[in-house]
């Protein structure tokens, strides 16, 4: 990794942290790079089950990109890939959570937006601020299904930011904390997560995105296809087994 991403192992639990503090964690090179080989690698790790990305230091969990670099170099329009975003060139099937501390403003927005779950700390403020600097956000049809239109419009138009509280109130935001208990509770759901049946959690991950892009019938047809493996592997014996043996299941994902 480089020394504006770091790497730390929690058994199963991966912590990425976005490490320039002093420029508000803004997304240069550097990040770009090593956010996509961090994720890469969370992918092909078997033993891997939960990513918790984060942002150094309290100031932001990212200002977004990094706008002297992007003077510098006379950025237009990015090339395809340009940025490592989850589910748009990027797999990870296995579950992520944003841990948002600071600001989360454009580039950072989307990196909360693209994780499947938000811990925030309750001084967050969340903003999608391209309209101020003449920028495009592209990546925003997810919005909505995460928020409702005219929310979804008046933050795109505005550019103006609005606090944790907003968010959480919106459905944006699963958790609000004080900040010294942001990352305790992300690694507290990362481990609850991390202790399921992994065959369940990634059929449910997929279930969700499938969802997003079919009709109702069509996914239901789609989420019994999925979960087929599900209920004839090992794991859908041991969980009742375990539970009848009062012990732990010990899963194999498989």
């Amino acid at each position: 990794m480089t020394d504006d991403v770091l790497r730390e192992t929690r058994g199963p639990v991966w912590i990425v942290t976005i490490n320039r503090p002093e420029q508000r964690n803004a997304i240069n090179a550097a990040v770009r790079d090593g956010l996509r080989r961090a994720f890469t690698d969370f992918e092909a790790d078997t033993a891997a089950r939960v990513l918790i990305l984060t942002g150094a230091g309290d100031r932001a969990f990212c200002a977004g990109a990094d706008l002297i670099e992007m003077s510098v170099t006379a950025l237009g329009k990015p090339p395809k890939g340009f940025l490592p975003i989850i589910g748009q060139g990027i797999e990870v099937t296995k579950p992520t959570i944003a841990a948002v501390n600071g600001v989360a403003f454009a580039g950072g927005w989307l990196f909360a937006q693209m994780c499947d779950l938000c811990v925030a700390s309750d001084t967050v403020r969340f903003a999608i601020t391209e309209a101020k600097f003449g920028r495009g956000m592209p990546w925003g049809p997810p919005l909505i299904h995460l928020l409702p239109q005219r929310i979804a419009l008046e933050l795109l138009l505005t550019a103006a930011p609005i606090t944790a509280a907003r968010a959480y109130e919106v459905g944006y935001v699963n958790r609000v904390v004080p900040p010294a208990e942001l990352m305790p509770t992300a690694i507290a759901m990362a481990e609850a997560i991390a202790a399921n049946a992994p065959l369940t959690v990634a059929a449910a991950k997929e279930m969700i995105a499938l969802s997003r892009e079919m009709g109702g019938k069509a996914a239901l047809a789609a989420a019994e296809h999925l979960f087929d493996h599900v209920f004839r592997s090992e794991d859908a014996q041991e969980g009742p087994r375990a539970f009848r043996e009062k012990r732990p299941p010990v899963w194999r994902g498989r």
